[in-house]
């Protein structure tokens, strides 16, 4: 009996040392430090821009007044809508005219947002403006815990909800993959790089499953630390001039090929 117990008492011994091991090698799980501040330390400046964010949480009033000056679509003329973060909404910003030129895709990328926010308003900034095609690049902001912290099975819920509102109302999707990153300089030592590859793995899976068009940017543009060099991304995030246009081709070989596809609904 003693054998045994002091058998059963390595066995636990050595699982407890098994699971802690894997426990510190998981990479650090990310949330905005501002949602852990003792609240008697929370400036003014802090609880007036949280107030502003929870009254209109997923941002729709953004592209309120813009959705409502779409014109009505024109037969023969696809209508293409990125859907996205930041790196969709610096795609063209500061001259529109860079955005695809002459292709009058519309862009609907808010700075910020992580895929919950962009569940929440997936009905009037995408699926109101009745695109034929619609291209999700989303879940960087998750990794980084912006709006607080997010397991990967959290961010492709929130992904396939939108595909699946998306085909529901006979759109076509393209889901892109995450760009690389190997640091956020918002949220330093988090190790995303891990996660970015495990999220674009299902990603890539999900959509071959469901008969999606997979835009893989990563493969394009990763280094071997599986982040973004300065001369695509200065601050290993957001894409520069040269990186929007390593990818806009990918984007474009992407919406061809849903734009073949027989709208969902119709077959």
């Amino acid at each position: 009996m003693t054998h045994l117990r002091r058998s059963r008492n390595c066995a636990t011994a050595v699982a407890l040392l098994m699971a802690m091991a894997c426990a510190q090698a998981q990479p650090p799980v990310a949330v905005n430090p501002l949602l852990l501040k003792p609240v008697d330390q929370v400036t003014p400046d802090e609880v007036r821009g949280m107030q502003q964010r929870l009254s209109d949480w997923p941002n729709l009033a953004r592209y309120r007044e813009a959705n409502a000056r779409v014109p009505a679509k024109q037969a023969g003329v696809p209508r293409v809508l990125f859907y996205g973060d930041s790196i969709t909404q610096l795609w063209g910003e500061k001259d529109p005219a860079q955005f695809f030129p002459g292709k009058g895709y519309l862009n609907r990328g808010i700075s910020g947002q992580t895929t919950p926010q962009m569940l929440l308003r997936f009905r009037q900034d995408v699926i109101a403006l009745q695109p034929d095609v619609v291209l999700i690049l989303a879940g960087t902001n998750d990794i980084a815990g912006n709006t607080g912290p997010s397991t990967q099975a959290m961010i492709e819920d929130n992904l396939h909800a939108m595909v699946e509102l998306a085909r529901a109302h006979g759109i076509r999707v393209v889901l892109a993959s995450v760009l690389p990153v190997s640091e956020y300089r918002w949220m330093p030592g988090i190790e995303p790089a891990p996660k970015v590859r495990a999220l674009n793995a299902a990603l890539k899976q999900y959509a071959d499953t469901q008969g999606l068009v997979y835009l893989d940017y990563y493969s394009a543009m990763a280094n071997a630390a599986g982040g973004l060099d300065p001369a695509l991304a200065a601050d290993g995030v957001h894409p520069t001039a040269k990186g929007y246009a390593l990818m806009s081709p990918l984007a474009e070989q992407a919406i061809a090929q849903a734009l073949k596809a027989t709208p969902p609904g119709k077959h």
